[in-house]
């Protein structure tokens, strides 16, 4: 029974992953809308969406017991997660999608840092040679690039942050969606009527399909958040460190081998000292993992 469990859990963590990997081949079939009018309705149709899962699930309670001082970690969290899914969606529009790939990449590095910062967390050692070798990748894509790469950055840090207020509110993956989409629900609608009003929506006159399309933004949204909840009550999490990089793996894939992105040699070192650093970081964390006396330091 344990082995069946392990195997629905991993099989839930790699349909999660697989599905947010993938995200580049969905968005922009919601065009012409705009990047700001898919991230209103992204929110909005999740909050449905996730109104619907709570209420069957006989979740309502967590939310009745969050105290105000919860409910301003769920707005600051919302606030967070809303940028960066904005700056995803607008990275996949301007056709950066390899960008972005490489803020999901640098991200649990940037988590790590944010233990060091925040949680006054000590890293060993090799985690600091990772750290180290990620600055330097980062310094290599800004140089050829003429500039910071802005959208990573934003991404790894914003999603960062996120996961550290997530960590610190006391509600279970689905309380806390439905608690982020409603806090952000009034906004995401206010945006949607304001681009119908204004004639720039896109919600009526292109037709049936483009309407679904919209739709499904909120399952697109939800499933994979429901899948990795349930992949971390069934997986380790060191097995769950590891398969979350089959994400950027496949948002790079896309960008480079799909959309055609360049890929010139010093972006390519770039990447290959992050892909390094990951690998250092991921081996140390499970070599800790399986040793006795020692305390993996994680996101």
């Amino acid at each position: 029974m344990g082995t069946e469990l392990d195997r629905r859990g991993v099989a839930a963590a790699i349909g999660a992953y697989s599905i947010w990997g993938l995200f580049p081949a969905f968005w922009p079939l919601l065009e012409p809308a705009a990047p700001v009018e898919v991230l209103a309705h992204r929110i909005m149709w999740t909050a449905v969406l996730m109104v619907v899962v709570i209420s069957v699930t006989r979740g309502w309670s967590q939310l009745r017991a969050l105290r105000p001082r919860g409910w301003v970690m769920v707005a600051a969290a919302g606030a967070l997660i809303t940028v960066n899914w904005g700056l995803y969606i607008y990275a996949v529009f301007a056709g950066h999608v390899v960008e972005a790939a490489l803020g999901y990449f640098v991200s649990p590095l940037v988590s790590v840092l944010l233990g060091v910062v925040v949680l006054r967390e000590r890293l060993r050692r090799v985690q600091w040679v990772a750290v180290g070798l990620g600055a330097a990748a980062v310094v290599v894509i800004a140089i050829e690039a003429g500039q910071l790469p802005w959208i990573a950055l934003g991404l790894a840090s914003s999603f960062g942050v996120y996961g550290l207020l997530k960590s610190m509110i006391p509600l279970s993956a689905g309380a806390g969606v439905t608690a982020e989409s409603l806090v952000l629900a009034p906004f995401a609608i206010a945006t949607v009527v304001a681009f119908e009003v204004s004639g720039a929506g896109t919600l009526t006159g292109h037709g049936v399909g483009h309407v679904l399309l919209l739709i499904v933004s909120g399952p697109v949204t939800a499933v994979p958040l429901m899948l990795y909840a349930a992949a971390a009550r069934r997986v380790p999490l060191s097995t769950i460190g590891v398969l979350m990089y089959l994400n950027p793996i496949l948002q790079f894939l896309w960008g480079v081998l799909v959309v055609g992105e360049a890929m010139p040699a010093t972006r390519w070192i770039g990447f290959v000292l992050v892909w390094v650093a990951l690998a250092v970081f991921t081996v140390d964390l499970l070599r800790a993992r399986r040793t006795p006396g020692k305390v993996a330091v994680t996101a």
